[in-house]
């Protein structure tokens, strides 16, 4: 199954008080191992950025108002989430803006059957805690040194991980192919087909030897 981690920055807390997406990014993975397929965009909301969500995300007004809009990036994003099973971390924020912007431009909205938000599978697992993304990768050991600011293709990497201890699934390291199988399968057969028929004589000379040099003390 393909599955893909989202994350979003926007202008502020809000897309019902005319906030809008700043950054989008989505890391798609099988069976939760990485693809190397990633959709990233930074796009000019077309409006003022708050202080709050600069110092959170960094990214002002001047830096992004030469990027694409929502509308440009719309289409290549939902065909890069079609169909896959979305991830996301406090899903009703990101959803939130997501569907607004697609409603504006007059595009389906994300279908909340395809979402599972890993804050909610958090709370189940630890009631009671913390579990902020940030708490989350204190938790289980994951590394926050290059999280100076927010980025959202980072926090989707960092998502990951959290997401597979949340399920306590062990990720594969290695890829055993068939191929693999059968070369080491190969080898084991090859491996010392001729058998050496020991004669008597040989048999009693180390009999012999077997009697006499181990009453020494080689120690």
């Amino acid at each position: 199954m393909y599955e893909v981690f989202l994350d979003t920055e926007t202008t502020g807390l809000s897309f019902k008080e005319g906030h809008k997406i700043v950054e989008i990014a989505c890391v798609e993975t099988k069976d939760l191992i990485a693809t190397g397929k990633v959709f990233h965009k930074l796009i000019n909301p077309g409006r003022s950025i708050s202080e709050e969500a600069f110092k959170v995300h960094g990214f002002s007004e001047n830096f992004l108002k030469n990027k694409e809009t929502f509308l440009q990036i719309a289409d290549e994003f939902l065909n890069f989430i079609r169909n896959k099973k979305i991830i996301i971390h406090n899903s009703s924020f990101d959803l939130g803006f997501l569907n607004g912007e697609l409603e504006i431009i007059q595009k389906d909205k994300i279908d909340k059957n395809f979402v599972i938000d890993s804050l909610e599978v958090a709370r189940n697992k630890f009631p009671g805690a913390s579990n902020s993304l940030d708490a989350l990768c204190k938790r289980f050991n994951i590394d926050l040194s290059r999280r100076v600011k927010h980025n959202a293709l980072l926090d989707c990497d960092l998502l990951r991980e959290v997401y597979i201890n949340l399920l306590d699934v062990k990720e594969p390291k290695f890829n055993l192919s068939s191929n693999h199988v059968e070369q080491n399968t190969n080898v084991a057969k090859d491996y010392n087909k001729t058998i050496v028929k020991i004669s008597e004589s040989e048999l009693k000379k180390h009999k012999d030897f077997l009697k006499s040099e181990l009453k020494k003390n080689f120690y």
